[in-house]
């Protein structure tokens, strides 16, 4: 006889799916466009989701230097860093940020919207980030992400 099961069944690593997806961040808002990448690196979009193990895909981010920001949160906005000498406090505006790497300034959104564990550092290993619309990972066949299908 067959029995219904209605318990949770956990992702095993055995059972782990993971896919290569490309977004274009051109004309993105940059925290939206954090958010949705920090899910789709978690793996909160599959069925399986499993908070203890990494489910999530890999995700590449193109076009790195189109993301928008809205209102004055290019000026307004402060970064702080510390290096841990005394006087070592320094400040960073996301314009100054983008203008030296405009890759850094979305992986620092999207590694804000990350776990700070072990699981979290690993999750970031699977984002890459590009200034233009080339990456290196064609061997992987990517699928192009559009962000507004997504729920």
């Amino acid at each position: 006889m067959i029995k219904l099961s209605y318990r949770t069944e956990s992702a095993k690593p055995s059972t782990i799916q993971k896919e290569w997806l490309v977004i274009d961040a051109t004309d993105k808002i940059l925290g939206r466009l954090g958010s949705e990448t920090a899910k789709l690196l978690r793996g909160k979009h599959k069925p399986n989701y499993t908070p203890h193990m990494d489910c999530g895909d890999y995700v590449i981010i193109i076009n790195a230097e189109k993301v928008k920001l809205t209102g004055n949160k290019w000026s307004d906005r402060v970064f702080f860093y510390h290096s841990g000498y005394p006087g070592g406090q320094k400040e960073v505006t996301p314009k100054m940020l983008f203008d030296k790497s405009p890759e850094k300034l979305v992986q620092r959104t999207v590694k804000g919207m990350l776990p700070k564990t072990k699981l979290g550092r690993q999750l970031f290993r699977n984002l890459y980030v590009y200034k233009g619309s080339e990456h290196k990972h064609q061997a992987q066949q990517p699928k192009v992400l559009d962000l507004n299908t997504i729920k």
